[in-house]
């Protein structure tokens, strides 16, 4: 699941329903054994709600989705570069395809790491040179010591990327946070368009802070000072207690319905229901809380009408978290664009629609390396 300012609350929600069955039911059967509470029902009852929090994953999930015939799965490439930062950062940096190819840097969303990109890297490493990175803290790349998620580090760290991906121009691509990532980018980095960097693709992302741009954004807005803000500096100072939260309700299955409400639209297969939910729990809870912070202080409007490269945006049709108003503003703004509305998908498209994005990606790719 992609960890997006409107659906911290969601997810924090179905977290505290997950300590409230185990706490309930521990208190059930601490009852009954005490004999305040007599009958066989309290026993069944008590035993059901401790059983559903550690197993419940595998009652809800197949009853939520069918398998596929290509389920994703942790794939990491052998050809791999650590790049060290000045903020004691280290960034994992992985190549998939020929050397020769064209150069294509994904840069994923906030919440999982690069193994999201399982299709993509299959579909699009034929041809073109894939390269994968891991935002810092997440994934194999180690978070900096100075604490310091913003957005503009992740740009300077794209950077950075960009600096070993060979001589010719590359393309970034970005999901969600990551389509984020690269508008500031352009405004860092202005010089390197149309020289280092051949093209943009943004894929279910915003321009501005994403809680004007997510559904029911009016309500997100007006709670996010009262409510969003302190619900996030509170998971950082006790992130242990989060992600003891967040493991629980993943092994509750309770976690398949915050990714498949806030992700997906009913079609994804089982798989990917199931690899999007343990992505998810892997983040750290105080790494995912500081990057959603920055989140809320992005804003990007005016770096668009800058941007000198071909852009193709893309959106899934559904999507929740970042409506496709979002990419309506961008396609009109950008000089240089495109439009592509993946059907029927949502913010994760690019896995539930992982076919559709892989032949948009290749065409928009061929035309900026012709």
């Amino acid at each position: 699941m992609i960890f997006m300012p409107h659906n911290f609350l969601l997810v924090w929600l179905f977290q505290l329903l997950s300590v409230g069955v185990l706490g309930g039911g521990i208190y059930i059967l601490y009852e009954w054994y005490e004999r305040e509470l007599v009958g066989t029902p309290y026993l069944v009852a008590g035993l059901l709600m401790v059983l559903w929090t550690f197993g419940g994953r595998f009652i809800s999930l197949p009853l939520l989705r069918r398998p596929g015939k290509q389920e994703p799965k942790f794939m990491r490439s052998k050809t791999v570069q650590r790049l060290p930062r000045p903020d004691g950062s280290v960034l994992q940096v992985e190549f998939f395809g020929p050397e020769d190819g064209q150069p294509i840097i994904l840069s994923h969303g906030w919440g999982p790491n690069s193994t999201i990109w399982y299709y993509a890297k299959r579909q699009l490493s034929d041809r073109f040179r894939v390269i994968v990175w891991d935002l810092p803290g997440l994934g194999k790349s180690a978070k900096p010591k100075n604490n310091d998620h913003s957005i503009e580090k992740y740009a300077r760290d794209l950077e950075a990327v960009i600096a070993i991906a060979g001589d010719k121009p590359v393309i970034l691509l970005g999901h969600s946070m990551g389509g984020m990532i690269n508008l500031t980018f352009c405004r860092l980095f202005p010089e390197q368009l149309g020289s280092r960097v051949a093209g943009l693709i943004l894929v279910d992302t915003t321009y501005t802070n994403p809680v004007k741009t997510c559904i029911f954004s009016n309500l997100v807005r007006k709670l996010q000072k009262p409510l969003l803000e302190p619900v996030l500096y509170l998971t950082i100072v006790l992130w242990p207690v989060f992600w003891l939260m967040t493991w629980l309700s993943y092994f509750n299955g309770s976690l398949y319905i915050t990714v498949e409400l806030s992700g997906f639209t009913g079609t994804e297969t089982r798989g990917q229901l199931s690899f999007a939910g343990l992505l998810s729990a892997l983040g750290s809870p105080g790494v995912l809380a500081r990057g959603t912070l920055a989140m809320l202080k992005f804003d990007e409007t005016d770096t668009l009408a800058t941007i000198n490269v071909p852009v193709l945006v893309m959106c899934g049709a559904s999507d929740i978290a970042t409506k496709p108003v979002a990419s309506d503003r961008m396609k009109a703004e950008l000089p240089y664009s495109e439009r592509v509305t993946l059907k029927p998908g949502g913010h994760m498209a690019l896995m539930e629609q992982n076919q559709q994005f892989a032949e948009a990606v290749s065409t928009f790719c061929a035309g900026c390396s012709s």
